[in-house]
């Protein structure tokens, strides 16, 4: 009879390791780390190469191998769970540091209901210093004239789609752990730093419309002084506070509550919605908004 291998004979306390481990998800990098700490307490052969030990930990444990496609770029980023994990547990551990966001934060938070197989996740860029040009209606007429940018980068996996986002440098502002749909723990926007970010980028929550239940559903559980705060500190070059406060306004929101964005200054008109064909004209709010709007 061959001898058993160290592996085998480790199995036990190589597999209470994993088990009782809140972490469900892992990159090759954390594996070896996972190897490397524990080498000598499991005593294993220092021929065992990593490859032998995700391989024992597929064949006599519970670890699983998640490919993760992109198409359009030809990547592939490989991932491991150990079980099943969540799908959003899987998707945020594509990229460190990043966070669940737009339409997913929005359903996570109870604000709307989307298929959870779509996922938005924000990977921020690096850190660029502020080059703020001086705003001018012209500047903004253009901008807001066509169709709203979206990433092109959406890893596939097991019928999950996460759409990566490249959000600017914010040191992860407003983002909490908050516990999922199976109780796991979840990075993703707060409510109010998801209210900003889905008037910003109203393609990533299914539409302007979208944007407006969510308004309707936050009503009485958001902090209108924390979103102030969280807004200036994003310090956006375009007007976004006169979207917010036309939206609050739309939502039912107390008026002292809207005051508080009207007092940031409307000083040029501005647009709800990128690529407006048909559009209705607040003066309120020195706002053009679709004239679909309900």
């Amino acid at each position: 009879m061959a001898p058993r291998s160290r592996l085998v004979l480790a199995k036990k306390d190589i597999l209470s390791i994993f088990s009782q481990s809140a972490q469900k998800t892992y990159s090759q990098a954390q594996l070896a780390n996972v190897l490397g700490q524990n080498r000598s307490t499991w005593r294993l052969a220092a021929h065992t190469t990593l490859k032998d030990f995700i391989s024992f930990l597929t064949k006599h444990g519970d670890l699983q191998v998640r490919k993760f496609r992109s198409e359009t770029y030809g990547q592939e980023i490989t991932r491991y769970s150990w079980g099943e994990a969540s799908f959003f547990q899987l998707a945020t551990s594509i990229k460190s540091r990043a966070y669940l966001c737009h339409a997913t934060a929005m359903m996570l938070h109870g604000l709307a209901k989307f298929s959870p197989k779509t996922i938005y996740l924000n990977a921020e860029q690096s850190a660029k210093p502020s080059r703020h040009s001086p705003l001018t209606q012209d500047g903004i007429d253009r901008a807001f004239s066509g169709r709203q940018r979206q990433s092109n980068l959406i890893y596939n996996c097991n019928g999950i789609s996460v759409i990566m986002i490249s959000g600017k440098n914010t040191n992860r502002l407003g983002v909490e752990e908050i516990s999922g749909p199976i109780s796991e723990a979840l990075q993703v926007t707060n409510l109010e730093r998801t209210l900003i970010d889905i008037v910003v980028r109203p393609a990533y929550a299914g539409g302007i419309s979208h944007v407006l239940k969510a308004y309707r559903a936050a009503k009485d559980r958001i902090s209108v002084d924390q979103l102030l705060a969280i807004l200036q500190k994003l310090d956006y070059v375009y007007p976004y506070h006169q979207s917010i406060g036309f939206l609050m306004h739309k939502a039912g929101y107390p008026e002292d509550s809207c005051a508080k964005l009207r007092a940031l200054g409307l000083s040029h008109n501005f647009y709800l919605a990128h690529g407006l064909q048909h559009a209705q004209y607040s003066n309120d709010w020195r706002l053009f908004y679709p004239n679909d709007l309900r």
